[in-house]
């Protein structure tokens, strides 16, 4: 009898087993097939309630497209540089809104000659911003072109004083338009970038040159004063102290020096001095026009 009844519990227990498994198998498939009835029935739910799948692809596409537009609209607008000065009619730099009056701007002509590249060293040092204005004979060679690379590398501003330095009075516009217009091309070869500023030789325009810079869209410019010509201040003291000590440094003076060995000498005391006067020197990059 134990016998018996250990045997027929083992086939009670198998039998047991064998419908668990039975009922665990039914339960399984029945949930494999539930994802199934649950996208049916939430895909009936969805045209129930009137809403295509194929549309809500297409809205979500759009979306897309549109945030990728104003993301790269954004992206244009912090590409835009923000003016803060522009240059008036006496070659002075003015504030367009709510800027600090209290600055000057460094411009140096006649470069890259023979010391152009080593004031570019000089302000770099000091970090001070400004204009180098070059001639289109001195970066005829492979010396200038390199000289004028580095002044760029430096991060100082490129502008254009032509090709040869001609009176632009004595010129054909066909002429002009070879020193300034073929300059910019040149100098864009060399650098990357086109000039954005133009100082004209001996400060003399024409009707012609003043075109070509709405054409260009570039910003002339003469200056406010500098004395590095006159032979009086043809060494480096006396040259510091007069650009320092003159009565025509004010709030917006566009300094002029040259690429001459007694202006670079003389550049680190000029620097300081002004400084000392409370005068910042402008960014050419925070330089434009206010309709910009």
């Amino acid at each position: 009898m134990k016998k018996f009844w250990r045997f027929g519990a083992l086939i009670g227990s198998f039998c047991l087993m064998i419908g668990c498994t039975a009922e665990e198998e039914a339960s399984h498939s029945e949930e494999e097939e539930s994802p199934s009835t649950n996208e049916e029935e939430s895909d009936e739910e969805d045209s129930a309630n009137g809403i295509d799948i194929e549309e809500s692809d297409e809205e979500a596409v759009t979306l897309e497209s549109e945030d990728e537009s104003e993301a790269e609209e954004v992206e244009s607008e912090k590409d835009e540089p923000e003016y803060k000065y522009e240059v008036n009619d006496a070659s002075s730099i003015v504030p367009i809104d709510e800027a600090t009056s209290e600055v000057v701007l460094m411009t140096i002509d006649d470069a890259p000659e023979d010391y152009g590249h080593k004031m570019a060293e000089t302000l770099a040092e000091e970090e001070i911003p400004a204009i180098f204005f070059i001639n289109g004979h001195f970066i005829d060679d492979e010396e200038g072109e390199e000289q004028l690379k580095q002044i760029d590398e430096l991060g100082f501003e490129i502008g254009n004083h032509t090709m040869t330095h001609r009176n632009l009075n004595d010129l054909s516009e066909e002429e002009q338009h070879e020193e300034i217009v073929d300059l910019n091309d040149k100098i864009e070869d060399i650098t990357g970038e086109r000039p954005r500023f133009f100082r004209a030789p001996f400060g003399e325009n024409t009707e012609y040159s003043r075109s070509l810079m709405e054409e260009e869209e570039m910003i002339s410019m003469n200056w406010t004063y500098g004395y590095d010509w006159e032979e009086e201040y043809l060494e480096e003291e006396a040259l510091a102290e007069q650009m320092v000590e003159t009565e025509h440094l004010s709030n917006g003076a566009n300094l002029l020096m040259h690429d001459r060995e007694w202006s670079y000498e003389a550049l680190p005391a000029i620097v300081d001095g002004i400084e000392e006067k409370g005068y910042e020197f402008v960014d050419p990059d925070l330089i434009g026009s206010s309709e910009e």
